[in-house]
């Protein structure tokens, strides 16, 4: 699909409601928060919107961003579910992210940010992908990790293990997600856990439309 048409149709599908009063086009809002989404920084997505006369600070595309409240779509129905887990720090504290990906479409289904590793916890993202998919039939691919292998047991799912191929596309995600933060040591600077699972989630919905 040509990527204007994509571009287009994320666009159409940022919902504005949060807007109490319309200081800026509703266009250049949801220009504003595709480009981040998309991978400009804050300064160069506010340069990009006074080319088209409006001046914003970078602050308030980013209260754009986290109050649009985007989300992955769900009922997705996938053959395969990848699913791994890597350590994102927020200032100075160790933050877990869980993802799960379809490797067929590389569409992210679903993220969830956690303070510790825990079986409970991996046993929590199963069954919120469960609630938001139907992957009940789908093979899971996890590597060594005992949580995510303990969880998918509990669950009653189907899983192999897998270090690379179909794998590969979880791992792309996580690359991407490390390479978008505030800094490139793999820091969300001066945020707190529940604005950077904000972004993880306006993150995936951008990731699903411009794959």
């Amino acid at each position: 699909m040509p990527e204007n048409t994509r571009l287009g149709s994320s666009i159409a599908q940022i919902d504005l409601e949060f807007v109490e009063r319309e200081a800026t086009p509703r266009l250049l809002m949801k220009l504003g928060i595709q480009l981040h989404l998309a991978g400009l920084s804050l300064s160069n997505t506010v340069s990009i919107l006074e080319v088209f006369g409006v001046q914003r600070a970078r602050s308030t595309v980013h209260n754009w961003v986290h109050k649009a409240d985007l989300q992955p779509e769900t009922g997705r129905c996938p053959d395969h579910v990848a699913v791994d887990e890597t350590v994102i720090r927020l200032n100075n504290e160790q933050y877990w992210l869980y993802a799960a990906v379809d490797p067929e479409t590389n569409e992210l289904l679903h993220t969830k940010l956690e303070p510790v590793r825990t079986n409970a916890l991996a046993h929590a993202l199963f069954a919120e992908l469960r609630e938001k998919h139907d992957v009940d039939d789908a093979v899971f691919l996890v590597d060594g990790a005992a949580p995510l292998k303990d969880a998918c047991q509990q669950h009653g799912l189907d899983f192999r293990y897998e270090r690379h191929g179909n794998r590969n596309s979880v791992e792309r995600v996580f690359r991407e997600v490390k390479r978008r933060t505030s800094s490139f040591s793999n820091c969300f600077s001066n945020a707190e856990r529940d604005t950077a699972d904000d972004w993880l989630r306006s993150f995936a919905f951008a990731w699903n439309q411009l794959i």
